[in-house]
């Protein structure tokens, strides 16, 4: 088992990353949709070093055991590099198949998509930077709304475009330690671990479970000076709060 370690640990991977990339859309929990193609090429790539690895690893087994029978009357030891321990120094250390774990999790339980744990870790972000006008927005209402275009406007936008305006808006559901609940979407520019968060928070509502996907209609409440520590985060009084399926992807792209 040992000597095919190696091909072993490069199979699982392989396999892993072809399963969430070539065979579904699970590799949007990680990164972008532009990155797929590579993802594929990775994997396919992965798996072939996997069964040229199996095939060498086999070779030099049957190789080993051919020269069993050719060690000379003094007893000289075969052409195998072996430590003074006795250790075969082409196999593969034991812990190292350890590595095998992870691939072999991403292969058989994908992880999820970062959630309200993530949210709650992120620090206050910032949608634009300084205070100015936005254009208007589509007229009839509700006007469906990023949550990354909602924060923008709401706390930086001096023309106050949200003003009046129905919105509706998609997200999870992340709770605050004081029985408030927001909104929250995870924006990413590669992958998952770039990822920053927005959030709104919901009045008007009772919560939802935390990282509940949830589509809410309401209106901005003015909160704080623009561009100002107070006006983050942003507020809607929800008129209503629905649960719809996780997006396929949960990502908004900066």
């Amino acid at each position: 088992m040992r000597r095919y370690g190696p091909a072993l640990l490069l199979l699982l991977s392989g396999a892993a990353v072809l399963r969430i990339s070539l065979f579904g859309d699970l590799y949007l929990r990680y990164v972008q949709a532009g990155l797929r193609p590579y993802l594929v090429v990775s994997g396919v790539l992965l798996v072939i070093l996997a069964v040229l690895g199996a095939v060498r690893a086999t070779r030099t087994y049957e190789d080993d055991h051919d020269h069993l029978g050719e060690e000379d009357e003094e007893g000289k030891e075969r052409d195998v590099e072996v430590d003074r321990g006795g250790h075969d120094h082409r196999r593969t250390p034991r812990i190292s198949l350890l590595l095998a774990v992870p691939a072999a999790a991403l292969l058989l339980h994908p992880p999820p998509a970062l959630g309200s744990y993530s949210a709650d870790r992120e620090a206050a972000q910032r949608a634009a930077q300084g205070v100015g006008t936005f254009p208007a927005l589509p007229a009839g209402d509700p006007v469906d709304l990023t949550l990354g275009q909602f924060t923008s406007r709401a706390v930086y936008d001096s023309g106050r475009s949200l003003k009046g305006r129905t919105v509706r808006m998609t997200g999870f559901v992340t709770r605050g330690g004081d029985g408030s609940w927001y909104l929250a979407r995870l924006l990413i520019t590669c992958c998952a671990a770039d990822a920053s968060t927005y959030k709104i928070e919901v009045r008007g509502a009772d919560a939802p479970v935390n990282d509940t996907w949830v589509t809410v209609t309401g209106t901005w409440r003015p909160k704080g000076k623009l561009g100002s520590d107070a006006a983050w985060p942003p507020v809607v009084d929800a008129a209503s709060v629905t649960k719809v399926k996780e997006p396929e992807n949960p990502y908004e792209r900066r």
